[in-house]
């Protein structure tokens, strides 16, 4: 297999930190470059995103600064996955080399309204018992007032700026294949999820696994392993 970079977006409340045990799982040929988003990680000091689009604009320039003509692919979970199709609209637009291929995670096709609770307007224990129940975070964590003062504030601007997103119901179709990775038990209808099949002209490929929203961390090895395969078969075409 050919060189190729793999862009990886972080779940709301997620850093750069969240695809770092990847490396091992991944082919040889794959880098993989976790993009650290606004308010967390190494840049917990910038100021959050006022709105998702603010978040798109400043992943397309980390992106857009790192393609250096290898091939190269996106993958974005929950609201890492909303901001990587919008990014690679942009990308598709502004005539930047394109992705070969991306994976959206967790997260409805971008032109359906989200129809679960809205998170950012809970009361503050309303908040924590949600996160709680949504999984992905450890239980032992919410015991620590330093880790709820950084923590809480960035998740909830996050959802925040995710439930607020307009939702754009024209449908722009990719130019390339894009696989969709879904969580059994999560909150989205069928319709959320099949409809994803509109925003390729390429192949579109659904894959179902057992767990709620955060079910890519209990099924790390296997979907990464459709990654490998999917990357492989894209880079043929």
């Amino acid at each position: 297999m050919n060189k190729i970079q793999l862009f990886c977006l972080p779940f709301a409340g997620g850093s750069s930190l969240a695809y770092y045990n990847w490396k091992p799982y991944l082919h040889p040929s794959i880098e993989i470059i976790p993009l650290e988003l606004a308010g967390r990680g190494t840049r917990i000091n910038d100021s959050f995103y006022p709105n998702l689009s603010a978040a798109v604009d400043d992943a397309y320039h980390l992106i857009k600064k790192k393609i250096n003509g290898l091939p190269y692919v996106l993958f974005g979970h929950s609201m890492g996955a909303m901001i990587a199709y919008e990014v690679i609209q942009k990308l598709v637009n502004s005539n930047n080399q394109i992705p070969i291929h991306a994976f959206f995670s967790g997260c409805r096709a971008p032109h359906l309204a989200d129809r679960k609770k809205k998170y950012h307007l809970l009361s503050e224990s309303e908040f924590k018992a949600s996160i709680l129940e949504l999984g992905g975070t450890s239980p032992e964590l919410f015991n620590s007032a330093d880790f709820l003062d950084i923590f809480l504030p960035l998740l909830r601007n996050d959802f925040k700026i995710v439930e607020t997103h307009n939702v754009q119901e024209s449908i722009r179709p990719l130019p390339f294949p894009i696989t969709v990775f879904l969580g059994k038990s999560d909150e989205f209808s069928a319709d959320q999820c099949d409809s994803w099949k509109k925003h390729t002209s390429g192949l579109c490929s659904i894959y179902h696994f057992n767990g709620g929203h955060f079910f890519h961390q209990e099924h790390m090895e296997q979907l990464i392993k459709l990654m490998n395969f999917r990357v492989a078969e894209s880079l043929q075409y």
